[in-house]
């Protein structure tokens, strides 16, 4: 099945076609590690994990390599580590643990690598050599700047003009710039900060050079797919293109196709510090399990703006334990369904959706309704009990190439219930079902509220039949 998608540049919809398809190569812009990740920082890394998942069921999972980068030296870590009094490394090493940590909990499979830009540093130097020698940079004032007007194509990628992104700039403050447009490579280190040695002093790379030296030691220009977030797209994505097809010469390219997702607000507001409506995907995790986070941030189409509520983590939470209830129906049904049919093909509709430039919605909707119809086929004898492994391994694959259905079913319930909780719960569910069959209504609300003190939600389900979860 062939994969189309929307490449920024080309302003549509194309076939994608990688370069070599022995080795597909994907780079998406990662996190700067100075404090916790937002949830708006959470949906390009769960997006783009459903691309990685994709292409390795398209080319293979060794034939695959995907880069997302750790940015772990910047003004923002510098003064986290000052006000602690340690070394940057110690920020950027507590806050990427925490980071991995986060998106696994979200379902985000580990990237191929994870290149970090201390650790390319003498490669940024390299590669700034280099445009200076090509005359595509210049020092001003103890600064390496790219020269934008070395680069006819600047501006291709976001669609501006130079004369608009000259017109548009603070001359006062970049009164050391040949023209306004051009960006740092290279600056001297202020006292305190991390510095290293180079031609022009001590100092420290400019944040748009470090993914340029990053693509190019760790992937290779040009790189098949370059991810991340709209707001990347000018200026630091079109100072990438510049800067690396510059410092190439121009011979291969930099990326074949460009990807971007679109914002993420909260209750209709942009998020941010100052209005103190910041989400912490962190904080969200102590709340819900991380496949209703990930079910939410994939409920809307990823080029399109997501409106984080309230409302829609329940609506997603409520699908899922939907989903999960099926899935424990039909495996009660069928207890002896193994690992081992996990070579099943995904549904077809599924499969479809996200092969159309990822058309996570429509996935997702597709998913839930093929749960639902399998479980009421069966219910009403329209799907033979002998093929309900065949459909449970559909629902299993299908779920893992979406990325979720990663947990165990009674896990996904009953949490960290233990014995005694689980045996008096079950006691009182069959204690509800009673007084219901009975039609005495008072008492199975009595036991829904005794239910309810315990933190425990009640599932009624098809046909009068109920299970339980711990509420978060």
């Amino acid at each position: 099945m062939t994969l189309h998608i929307h490449d920024t540049l080309r302003r549509g919809k194309v076939t994608f076609t990688p370069l070599d398809p022995s080795r597909v190569t994907l780079y998406v812009c990662g996190p700067t590690v100075y404090s916790y990740a937002h949830i708006g920082n959470a949906r390009p890394a769960v997006v783009f994990d459903v691309l990685f998942r994709l292409l390795r069921r398209a080319y293979g999972g060794e034939e695959v390599i995907y880069a997302r980068n750790i940015t772990d030296v910047d003004d923002k870590i510098a003064a986290a580590a000052e006000r602690e009094g340690v070394d940057i490394s110690v920020i950027a090493s507590r806050f990427a643990e925490v980071y991995e940590a986060d998106m696994a909990a979200l379902g985000v499979l580990k990237p191929t690598l994870e290149p970090r830009a201390t650790a390319h540093v003498p490669q940024m130097i390299e590669m700034i050599v280099t445009l200076v020698k090509r005359g595509h940079a210049y020092v001003a004032e103890g600064d390496v700047l790219f020269d934008v007007s070395s680069f006819p194509a600047y501006g291709a990628l976001s669609g501006r003009s130079l004369e608009d992104m000259q017109a548009g700039a603070r001359v006062d403050v970049v009164a050391h710039k040949r023209s306004p447009a051009d960006f740092t490579l290279w600056k001297p280190s202020k006292p305190g900060e991390p510095a290293w040695a180079s031609p022009w002093g001590p100092g420290r790379p400019g944040w748009h050079i470090e993914c340029s030296a990053m693509i190019e030691a760790e992937l290779g220009f040009p790189v098949d797919i370059h991810g991340g977030g709209h707001d990347l797209i000018f200026p630091h994505h079109e100072n990438e293109i510049a800067q690396g097809v510059c410092a190439a010469d121009g011979e291969a390219g930099y990326a074949r196709y460009w990807m971007h997702n679109g914002f993420l607000t909260l209750e209709a507001e942009k998020m941010s510090k100052s209005l103190g409506n910041v989400l912490l995907v962190h904080d969200l995790l102590k709340q819900v399990p991380g496949e209703v986070v990930r079910w939410a941030l994939l409920s809307a189409h990823y080029r399109a703006p997501l409106d984080w509520t309230g409302e829609l983590l329940e609506q997603s939470r409520r699908t899922l334990d939907r989903i999960y209830d099926a899935l424990r129906f039909l495996s009660e049904l069928d207890p002896a369904e193994t690992s081992a049919s996990l070579d099943a093909e995904p549904h077809e509709g599924v499969l479809q959706a996200l092969n159309d430039d990822l058309n996570t919605p429509l996935a997702l909707s597709y998913f839930g309704n093929y749960v639902k119809d399998v479980r009421l086929n069966v219910q009403n004898s329209s799907i033979a009990r002998e093929n309900v492994a065949e459909a449970i391994a559909k629902i299993v694959v299908t779920g893992r190439l979406l990325g979720v259905l990663q947990t165990d079913v009674e896990t996904w319930f009953k949490g960290n219930a233990d014995a005694d909780l689980s045996a008096r719960v079950e006691a009182l569910i069959a204690s509800r079902a009673e007084a219901r069959k009975a039609k005495d209504w008072a008492e199975a609300d009595r036991i829904r509220g005794e239910l309810g003190a315990l933190n425990v939600e009640v599932l009624d389900g098809p046909g009068g039949a109920a299970s339980w979860r711990l509420k978060a």
